[in-house]
């Protein structure tokens, strides 16, 4: 082989080579090829996806919606077997019924009560009155008594007279007493009937919620998922029944730790949306995750170990994005997406 020909087969290689070191420098965004966009394809659609589910277990007796549905807050979804709990509310009303006609029958034996203070009252002025009379009367024939000009019969009587009033005035006092008594017990009584009313009360409000919970309606304005449910189905507290997207979308992008540097809230962003032939739409940095998504994962990794291999985190950010765009109607959370964000100016 010629001098000639080993050149060129040297040249060759070292060309080869070249081209290699410059693919690899640039599929990797290394200098000279570094550039001034940090790009990521971790990056997807993200929205509100609200579980719908019943807080009762019962009986699916209606399902008014069916998949992909738009909704508005308040439509009703499902209706549940309500029959038991129309009854529990009749029972509760009915309880309540009961305990307020004993709290008015308890106000009116305070009323009954306090009309027997007042008699047995006036029952013991009245014999006052009398004692006075028989006292004016002992008194007299008392002194009459002393000259002699009364009999001793005549005085005797006068004498039992007074002792009868005052018998008589000291039971009218008892009665009084007792009377007195009987208003309290009756006021003491309030307040454990007024208690049930009240704890009737809570119990029709918590079966009227019971009885409204058997309709499940729409929490807000969006759009349904797929709907397996059918009527008979029983169903339990809290198990999915459907689920809810609300229109409100944004971006979750996946930053190498090496990338975040220098972003910041504010910054103009642009993605493509792989399902709708990378189309691009516009938006903003909205703000940075406070941790990186090892820190949030259920196991968290454990690097105190003999054997090390450093591996590049990723940051979560969350990017809005720009209203009145052609198909953004079209977003819906779980598409993939190619985000571009260009970095600051150095210094």
């Amino acid at each position: 082989m010629s001098i000639l020909q080993k050149s060129k087969h040297a040249l060759v290689i070292l060309a080869l080579g070249c081209a290699g070191l410059g693919f690899t420098l640039y599929a990797w965004q290394l200098p000279p090829f570094d550039s001034h966009v940090t790009r990521t394809e971790n990056a997807y659609v993200r929205g509100r996806v609200t579980a719908i589910a019943p807080q009762l277990s019962g009986h699916v007796t209606e399902v008014a919606v069916q998949d992909f549905q738009r909704v508005s807050a308040g439509d009703v979804l499902v209706r549940l077997d309500d029959r038991k709990l129309t009854e529990a509310v009749a029972q509760a009303e009915a309880a309540l019924d009961g305990a307020r006609a004993s709290l008015e029958g308890n106000a009116q034996s305070i009323r009954s009560a306090e009309a027997t203070v007042s008699a047995r009252q006036a029952a013991l002025a009245s014999a006052e009155a009398q004692r006075a009379t028989a006292q004016s009367s002992w008194d007299r024939y008392a002194r009459l008594k002393e000259h002699e000009v009364v009999s001793a019969s005549a005085y005797d009587q006068a004498d039992l007279s007074l002792r009868q009033a005052r018998a008589a005035v000291d039971q009218a006092a008892s009665a009084v007493a007792v009377a007195q008594e009987g208003v309290k017990s009756a006021e003491v009584q309030t307040s454990a009937l007024q208690a049930q009313v009240a704890s009737a009360e809570a119990a029709l409000a918590l079966a009227r919620i019971d009885l409204e919970n058997t309709v499940i309606r729409a929490p807000e304005d969006g759009t349904l998922g797929q709907v397996s449910l059918r009527p008979g189905q029983y169903v339990t507290a809290g198990s999915t029944l459907m689920s809810e997207v609300t229109p409100e979308t944004w971006v979750i992008a996946n930053l190498r730790e090496t990338e975040v540097g220098g972003l910041l809230p504010g910054q103009p962003v642009s993605f493509t949306v792989d399902a709708l032939g990378h189309e691009e739409f516009t938006g903003h940095l909205e703000r940075l995750s406070p941790a990186t998504g090892s820190e949030f994962s259920v196991l968290a990794a454990s690097n105190a170990t003999g054997n090390f291999t450093k591996v590049a985190q990723r940051l979560p950010v969350r990017i809005s994005i720009d209203a009145n765009q052609p198909d953004a109607a079209r977003l819906v959370p779980g598409l993939s997406v190619v985000v571009r964000i260009p970095r600051p100016a150095a210094g």
